[in-house]
């Protein structure tokens, strides 16, 4: 069990670290016996424990009491003998007595301290870690960092100290039982089709990018002849489009079903027509408006539908206005006749109040949280997490998107260089769990994009790591029962423990989750940085376990 002492840290911060990091805990009571104590910004004096973990960037008495002296630094990354990992709070170095387990990137000075006491051991971090998870969460990470999993790495560092220094870890890992991981496949749909485009921004960009871009790239060696002429062939099609004699190149909804048969994926879709919103700014950017009336769609809704696809709502105004937030909600669950609803905000607009506003309206997750102009961890996890002050929405992070890749303004990579830049994102997530959301616009596999063989080979990839393709909302909604579900341990003495695991209405239609036990070693420093030997045991209801440690 850990107790933790927060001092001046809000509880919020830390009941949503101990959310994602799914090991039993709670706040230090007196009286109480803890395997790992976690002192944020107050003293240790006092207290006992297999391991006493002293955080802040702030001088204790601790520090006096060890000779510890404190340097100041600025904002900067950490190493830890798995990595970089930045901070992007207030921290310290030090300079004193005791074994570094943190380094300082910049001077080399540790950022953390192992210390022996008094016969108890301690570990002095130069920053709070609680902190560093509600600026993510809250704030974001810069694109500068965008491919670094920080909230992960945060958690496995305090999972390594507690199995190198007590005699066992218990968690339930952010991984499906029976999956290496989760993945997401969205599309938001901005389009429908180009018949819906005559004289507008969007078919003159079309036929720029499908005549002239297209020859740029040829001449560029980034794509082959072939790509040009078929982009040259729909801008020949077009008349005949418009004119309802040739099949709509934009138009590649059975083509997704193709590509993802045996799958499942969510379609976000606007709710109005020529409505572009507002900006940060109150200002109304007409390229934001859609051409399609949803109201008209409903057999392309119902195809969808019935292929087990998920209907969300892509939303305008809904991320800004309470009103226009259930009305948006409203227009969608009109079209779907669907009860639980999620949203993506189109260009992903989002701002300080939006997650108390699509709280209040009902919605029931997000998935907006992620990058227009890369790929990778906007919040730092691929864990769906709970903002602070909302009720029940929950967000679904967003990692990739095709336009990010692929755009000029943005990363403009080749299809070979996408690959080689979507790979360390697929090493995450099979090592850290979570969720890879991906979103690759409707109109991305048409003319002039062609960007299916990039979609396709991610697909195999993932099915070959054995991944667990869900909904956003079935994502979502595992995740919500990983939240609910709580475990306790009791020791039985000798090395045997009894585990009581509560799920609470739990639904059998989604994967069962794992326990994860981990032996300790008790062996310090010396084991640190090792792979971590680890049982999982199966699980989709409550039990009590008797295990051997």
């Amino acid at each position: 069990m850990i107790g933790v002492l927060r001092g001046n840290v809000e509880c919020a911060a830390i009941d949503e670290f101990f959310q994602l990091f799914k090991t039993p805990w709670e706040y230090y009571r007196a009286g109480m016996s803890y395997d790992v104590l976690v002192c944020c910004g107050v003293t240790s004096s006092g207290y006992s424990a297999d391991l006493i973990i002293v955080c802040g960037d702030e001088r204790l008495s601790f520090d006096d009491e060890n000779g510890i002296m404190l340097r100041p630094q600025s904002t900067g990354f950490v190493c830890t003998d798995r990595g970089r990992l930045p901070v992007y709070g207030a921290r310290s170095t030090f300079a004193g007595s005791g074994i570094p387990v943190l380094h300082d990137e910049t001077t080399s000075e540790p950022s953390g301290l192992i210390i022996a006491s008094k016969g108890q051991t301690y570990v002095r971090l130069g920053y709070d870690p609680f902190q560093e998870i509600r600026y993510l969460l809250t704030q974001g990470q810069p694109a500068v960092n965008a491919t670094i999993p920080v909230v992960e790495l945060h958690i496995e560092f305090l999972r390594d100290l507690i199995v190198s220094y007590c005699s066992y870890l218990v968690e339930i890992p952010p991984v499906p039982a029976g999956f290496t991981c989760t993945v997401c496949l969205t599309h938001d749909v901005d389009h429908v089709a180009i018949r819906n485009h005559k004289g507008d921004h969007s078919m003159f960009g079309f036929l720029y990018r499908a005549l002239i871009g297209s020859a740029l790239i040829v001449c560029r060696g980034r794509r082959s002849l072939k790509y040009a002429a078929t982009n040259w062939l729909a801008v020949l099609s077009l008349p005949l489009v418009y004119l309802g004699l040739a099949r709509d190149t934009w138009d590649r909804f059975e083509r997704y079903l193709e590509i993802e048969k045996g799958l499942t994926s969510t379609f976000f879709f606007i709710p109005t027509k020529g409505d572009p919103g507002k900006d940060k700014e109150g200002g109304k950017p007409f390229k934001r408006a859609a051409a399609y009336d949803l109201s008209k769609l409903t057999p392309l809704l119902r195809r969808l539908l019935g292929e087990d696809r998920e209907i969300g709502l892509h939303g305008i105004d809904a991320w800004r206005d309470e009103n226009k937030a259930q009305a948006e909600l409203h227009r969608i669950k009109s079209a779907t006749a669907a009860t639980a609803i999620g949203v993506r905000m189109h260009w992903l607009f989002f701002g300080e109040r939006s997650p108390a506003i699509l709280d209040e309206a009902g919605f029931i997750y997000d998935s907006t949280v992620g990058y227009n102009d890369v790929i990778g961890y906007r919040a730092g996890t691929a864990q769906v997490y709970k903002f602070p002050g909302v009720d029940h929405l929950l967000e679904l992070p967003l990692h990739v998107m095709d336009t990010a890749l692929f755009f000029p303004a943005h990363m403009n990579l080749s299809l070979e260089e996408a690959e080689a830049a979507l790979a360390p994102l697929l090493e995450n997530v099979n090592r850290f769990g979570g969720v890879l959301t991906v979103n690759w616009h409707d109109r991305s596999l048409a003319p002039e994009r062609l960007w299916d063989a990039t979609y396709i080979g991610l697909i195999e990839e993932l099915k070959n790591r054995d991944a667990w393709f869900a909904t956003c909302m079935q994502a979502v909604s595992w995740f919500g029962q990983r939240r609910a579900t709580s475990i306790a341990v009791t020791p039985q003495g000798g090395d045997t423990l009894c585990v009581t695991i509560s799920v609470p209405d739990c639904d059998r239609t989604l994967p069962a989750f794992r326990l994860r036990l981990y032996k300790g070693r008790k062996a310090g420093l010396a084991q640190a940085g090792v792979e971590r030997q680890y049982t999982d045991i199966p699980f989709d209801s409550s039990r009590e376990l008797v295990v051997a440690v």
